[in-house]
């Protein structure tokens, strides 16, 4: 039986004043993955302006009495302008409501929590910046990826699939990215998956390297596609895979056939030591 935190605990979060903006970050999906804090806005705010990668799970956790307000952004489908959005969130503070704006995953992570947050700077709006947990490392990890591996790398890269123009960036130095990090994490990069493939292949990463793209990270309806860079876009197509979804290039992939925690709980039998089954040539 779960037992409530103790009183201390709640006595000790902060007070969500009237004419402030929290933002803060929901995490990956599971709603067992939010913070204290992002709980603690939720049950206090007066406004919640939420993602499309927000669920209702989540906003379970709100006040009852708050009004939600959709504010979501995907691809290829009617959204809101961030400057409208940003507009929203002034004019809102300055009725004097708590309003928490509640992003997927990190604020600052891809999140355009920074363009939010300065918009307030000018306005003169209060602000608090929540962390969440993101996709890109608490997603990975539904899937049984770590993003680290001291047998395997000692970096990594994180990066976008598109830019504020929705194509595939043009300010990514391709040849410094493959060339600087073992493993690379990809928010949104499903879109221009064909692309960034022949970049990262272009510029020397070898087509046999293992990926994996994660589609739903930490939700019951979560699928995990264990591929190739060079066999990527047609198994992606072949299953029917679809955003959201993070992808991740590197030996560490290959690590999911002993710690996918998930599988295991549905009786899958988990390999011992992945990564001495390597080739002589993909261990190099």
């Amino acid at each position: 039986m779960i037992q409530a935190a103790p009183q201390k605990t709640y006595s000790s979060l902060p007070d969500f004043k009237s004419g402030w903006v929290w933002l803060v970050g929901a995490g990956p999906g599971d709603p067992g993955l939010l913070t204290l804090h992002a709980v603690n806005a939720l049950q206090q705010a007066d406004v919640i302006i939420y993602d499309a990668l927000v669920g209702e799970d989540v906003l379970d956790h709100a006040n009852p009495n708050a009004v939600t307000e959709y504010a979501g952004k995907r691809g290829g489908k009617p959204s809101p302008k961030q400057r409208d959005i940003s507009l929203r969130l002034i004019e809102l503070a300055q009725q004097g409501k708590r309003v928490c704006r509640l992003k997927g995953g990190d604020p600052f992570v891809f999140g355009r929590g920074g363009e939010e947050a300065l918009s307030l700077v000018d306005a003169g709006i209060p602000f608090r910046i929540i962390p969440g947990i993101s996709a890109g490392i608490g997603g990975l990890a539904y899937a049984g990826i770590p993003v680290t591996h001291r047998d395997v790398n000692q970096t990594v890269t994180f990066l976008t699939g598109h830019d504020q123009t929705g194509l595939t960036p043009t300010a990514i130095d391709w040849d410094g990215v493959a060339k600087g990090a073992p493993v690379l994490v990809m928010y949104m990069a499903m879109k221009h998956l064909g692309t960034i493939t022949q970049n990262l292949m272009n510029a020397g990463r070898h087509p046999s390297e293992p990926m994996a793209i994660v589609c739903n990270a930490s939700l019951p309806n979560q699928t995990v596609l264990e591929t190739t860079l060079g066999d990527a876009v047609s198994a992606v197509h072949l299953g029917d895979m679809r955003p959201p979804a993070m992808v991740v290039l590197g030996e560490v992939v290959r690590l999911r056939s002993a710690l996918d925690w998930l599988g295991a709980l549905n009786g899958k039998i988990l390999e011992k030591d992945p990564l001495n089954n390597r080739t002589e040539s993909q261990a190099g």
